[in-house]
């Protein structure tokens, strides 16, 4: 099969030296990449971290990204012009890009305890302090306004009209596990997802869930979960090949 990974999380600028980011480093993708290519799979990864991979010679190619936009615009190109087979979208995506980065008006300022904004004379009023550069740093407070953004994998059958075998993660922080599944499973049938793997936080390092499966979703330790994803992936692939 021919497959793209992809691994890691998005910065989101807020200038040119600051960003907005989560703690996701890239490993779980980077293994599920290496694993495919082990199996004799065609791999593409597309990584914000490509410092935890070699290359590994023929059938394997690494792009790197930093940014949400990086990010979106290799997904485009590479599922709009290479003939996958299968998508794992592990990658922890921004939920939200900077929209600007603002200080409060002279007079104008925001009571925590009642959630409000005040003004000595007129309405409250804030200042637009973005810049391409650096936001200067000689401001009481800043504020940073964000944006829901898009969701990358949702364009992948909607807008960029791709038919293969596609994978979704989903990560969940202090849920029990009949709720994580229920959360899961709403999210994979909105991206129209083949396969969900699924787990939390705390226990991210033990186990995760993939489903579904015969018997709905199946809980699977950590260091066994490239092996099954890739049993279902190819079970999808076939079940697809067969139908087409």
């Amino acid at each position: 099969m021919r497959l793209l990974v992809t691994a890691g999380n998005t910065q989101v600028p807020i200038d040119a030296v600051r960003c907005v980011t989560n703690i996701f480093t890239g490993r779980t993708g980077a293994r599920l990449a290496l694993h495919g290519h082990a199996e004799g799979h065609d791999v593409v990864l597309l990584t914000s971290h490509p410092e935890t991979v070699t290359d590994q010679g023929p059938r394997w190619r690494v792009e790197p990204y930093r940014t949400f936009d990086d990010l979106a615009r290799l997904m485009e190109r590479f599922v709009t012009s290479e003939p996958l087979d299968a998508i794992i979208h592990c990658a922890a995506v921004s939920d939200y890009l900077s929209a600007g980065v603002y200080a409060p008006a002279d007079g104008t300022t925001f009571d925590p305890a009642s959630a409000t904004w005040q003004a000595t004379a007129g309405p409250p009023a804030m200042i637009d302090r973005s810049t391409a550069d650096k936001v200067k740093s000689d401001e009481p407070e800043l504020w940073l306004r964000m944006t829901r953004a898009p969701k990358l994998i949702d364009r992948i059958r909607r807008d960029w009209g791709w038919g293969g075998v596609l994978v979704k993660f989903k990560l969940e922080v202090n849920r029990d596990d009949a709720t994580l599944l229920a959360i899961a499973e709403k999210s994979r049938t909105q991206s129209g997802a083949n396969l969900m793997v699924a787990n939390t936080l705390e226990e991210a390092d033990r186990w995760a869930f993939i489903g579904p499966v015969e018997t709905g979703y199946a809980k699977v330790a950590r260091a066994d979960l490239p092996a099954r994803l890739f049993a279902e992936i190819r079970r999808c692939h076939e079940r697809e090949a067969c139908h087409g």
